[in-house]
């Protein structure tokens, strides 16, 4: 099994936004010196109490140069905001910058206020994503390439440079909702999911329908389809392990209930999917934080739990959000990162 660790990097009004970076910086190396797999940095735009990291691949390109052999994970490319021709070209430099440690993840984005703060239609995601995505992998794997589609057209270009993983870095597909699911099931692609999102419940049944297509449309199982991210927290005891992070998830759901009733996001209020998130949202408790999402307790309660992940949900990559929310002290965070690294992770197959 392979261990990752998450970052969104939200910022609360009364932290700096460079000490979050530091943190974060030095979070990842010692990530990197402990033994974990993948660093994974997300792509968000527009709400700073959610996250100020809009340019994951930028971040990468500073951590390419500040570790040694983590692979540095986008979670994800949002395909659909951007040029995917200049997406290919960053994605390609940062792979060489890197020496081959780029984990190219991608997805459409769910976030309204993304879409209508890059004035591109919700209802293109799927489309352009698609067509981005097609994009990407043509300029990744020929010399020179012409593309006449819907959202973007090219004439013979010539890509450079091309990424120093062969034929492309390891492509990643964040899945959320059912179709998700299917279209990555039934085009043979690695999945991204998270606790956080997706009720386990939820997740347990589409992790297996994704699964049953796989075997439907002839991929060959690798043992690398299924990385699953969640809130994870370590310490001692169980006591302290559960009141540590308590403040800092509860202000993560409360920042994600805020930005949904923003101003900017009204006129999506409507949508089924809104609706049932918000809902969730306002009945989020600590005690279903515990129970369903997170991975919080002492050092055997987690590798218990962590096998319970991997049984109930096959995931082969389990993606650890150390500080969900941002809110726990920096010196805790990378305490907590010990205890897992030594105590956990060379207890769980």
């Amino acid at each position: 099994m392979e261990f990752g660790t998450f970052y969104q990097l939200p910022c609360a009004t009364d932290q700096s936004p460079l000490q979050r970076y530091e943190d974060t910086m030095m979070q990842i190396q010692h990530a990197d010196a402990l033994g974990l797999d993948v660093a994974w940095l997300a792509e968000l735009h527009f709400f700073p109490t959610f996250s100020i990291m809009p340019s994951p691949l930028l971040v990468a390109s500073a951590l390419a140069q500040r570790t040694h052999r983590i692979r540095l994970g986008i979670a994800v490319n949002l395909l659909p905001l951007h040029n995917p021709l200049r997406n290919a070209e960053d994605a390609a430099t940062l792979d060489i910058l890197s020496n081959g440690r780029l984990e190219y993840g991608v997805g459409r984005g769910a976030i309204p206020l993304h879409f209508a703060g890059y004035n591109i239609a919700l209802e293109e995601s799927r489309e352009r994503f698609l067509e981005a995505l097609d994009v990407v992998l043509l300029a990744w794997t020929t010399e020179a390439f012409s593309h006449e589609g819907k959202y973007y057209q090219y004439r013979d270009v010539q890509m450079v440079p091309k990424p120093l993983q062969k034929p492309h870095p390891p492509i990643r597909i964040a899945c959320n909702s059912s179709d998700s699911f299917q279209l990555a099931g039934e085009r043979g692609w690695r999945i991204f999911s998270s606790s956080i999102i997706v009720p386990v419940q939820r997740l347990q049944q589409e992790v297996t329908t994704y699964t049953i297509l796989l075997n439907e449309h002839g991929t060959p199982l690798r043992g690398d389809e299924v990385a699953i991210m969640a809130p994870v927290y370590v310490a001692p005891t169980m006591a302290r392990a559960r009141e540590h992070p308590e403040a800092s998830i509860m202000h993560y759901f409360r920042t994600l209930r805020d930005m949904y009733k923003s101003r900017q996001m009204q006129e999506f209020a409507h949508l089924p999917r809104m609706q049932e998130l918000q809902q969730r949202l306002e009945q989020m408790t600590y005690a279903q934080v515990l129970d369903n999402i997170a991975i919080f307790g002492d050092p055997a309660y987690c590798i218990e739990r962590i096998k319970w992940f991997k049984e109930t949900l096959g995931t082969n990559q389990l993606i650890c959000w150390f500080n969900t929310g941002g809110k726990i002290p920096h010196k805790q965070v990378m305490e907590s990162m010990r205890l897992f690294a030594e105590q956990v992770m060379p207890y769980v197959e």
